[in-house]
């Protein structure tokens, strides 16, 4: 399952990412959308788990607190 995750720091790297999320299962992906021109965050990525390792994140980590900033952890929607 790919989740959407929202308002992620700026300062977070993948991995500070990645070690908030291993604790729900294994991560098959993941990837912090940065600026084409600047290479700085844009505040948003994308994970992938098994999907009963996704459900549990969502669970945990939807408006966690990370670095100061309440996170978005979703089912990601495929663009349109």
């Amino acid at each position: 399952m790919k989740l959407y995750v929202g308002n992620i720091p700026n300062s977070m790297t993948e991995d500070q990412l990645s070690s908030e999320f291993k604790a729900y299962g294994e991560i098959q992906s993941l990837k912090i959308i940065t600026d084409r021109e600047t290479g700085r965050s844009r505040g948003f990525g994308f994970i992938e788990m098994a999907d009963s390792d996704a459900q549990k994140a969502i669970d945990g980590l939807n408006n966690a607190d990370m670095q100061g900033r309440q996170i978005s952890v979703s089912v990601a929607q495929e663009r349109r």
